[in-house]
């Protein structure tokens, strides 16, 4: 009778490609959680933005406190990221920058927007030449 399975060459051979996919494939992974992350900074920025210029239509101004600043933007905060709203000074509340701040996993992480739509990333782990005129997804992205 013939035994049938595998021999432990086999065995090691398979777990040897598995490892190097698994090494291949993890930097990947991690890469498109982060992009996915980042989601809820840019799409929060974006929004906020959109809420301070109908604000300035009403008002003429952008406010003049983080309170006012587009519907209490000072005090929101997401699960990866913190917004925060700064007046441009001695604008007389003519011009401000959102400002998000990763939290949790996303430490490291920053990125802004002002009343000119100028997007800025100022902080990105692994990134050179920062601040940045553009919002990055990528470490290696260039604007």
């Amino acid at each position: 009778m013939k035994n049938h399975g595998f021999t432990l060459i086999e065995l090691l051979v398979a777990v040897a490609i598995v490892g190097i996919l698994a090494v291949i494939a993890y930097p990947s992974y991690t890469q498109h959680v982060i992009k996915g992350r980042l989601v809820e900074a840019t799409s929060q920025l974006s929004t906020s933005r959109v809420q301070l210029e109908q604000y300035y239509q009403d008002n003429r101004t952008y406010g003049s406190t983080s309170s006012a600043c587009g519907n209490s933007i000072g005090t929101l905060s997401g699960d990866m990221f913190d917004f925060s709203c700064n007046f441009g000074s001695g604008t007389a509340g003519q011009s401000f920058v959102i400002t998000a701040t990763g939290k949790n996993a996303m430490t490291g992480f920053a990125f802004t927007i002002d009343q000119d739509n100028v997007r800025t990333t100022t902080n990105f782990p692994g990134a050179s030449g920062l601040p940045k005129n553009c919002w990055l997804s990528v470490a290696s992205e260039s604007c």
